[in-house]
């Protein structure tokens, strides 16, 4: 009874998490974790395919790791600060302009002290183990 309910939300996470890629203001690891998660409990096939994606895993690889490689790095900073100036541009508050951009320095601060990952040393991981070690 449970699993389909945790597959539905896992494909739905995923599909709000793949629009998180590509759309600077909806997030994309947290709806990827919460597919894994759900994955995990409910569906071998889809955990391992999640884990194992190629853009996909990246994210949920990174995020064990405490890692991003330099170009992830570069390319999140810059959609974050492109999307934190277009969204203080739109709401146009001066509230807006203080707090946005204090998030987005806190946000870039931890980014930068990410360790750096090399380009292809994403774990890989099997359909028997949840644990990425």
């Amino acid at each position: 009874m449970l699993k389909p309910i945790l597959i539905t939300v896992g494909v739905v996470s995923l599909a709000l998490g793949a629009i998180g890629i590509v759309l600077p203001i909806l997030p994309t690891t947290p709806f990827l974790l919460l597919s894994a998660f759900c994955f995990a409990r409910s569906s071998t096939r889809l955990h391992k395919y999640l884990l194992n994606h190629k853009v996909f895993g990246t994210y949920i690889s990174n995020y064990y790791n405490h890692a991003m490689t330099p170009k992830h790095k570069a390319r999140t900073l810059a959609v974050m600060w492109l999307g934190i100036i277009i969204s203080a541009l739109l709401i146009g508050a001066t509230a807006t302009w203080i707090v946005l951009p204090i998030i987005a320095v806190l946000v870039s601060i931890h980014i930068i002290r990410l360790k750096p990952q090399p380009e292809k040393s994403r774990v890989t991981w099997d359909h028997a183990s949840t644990d990425p070690h």
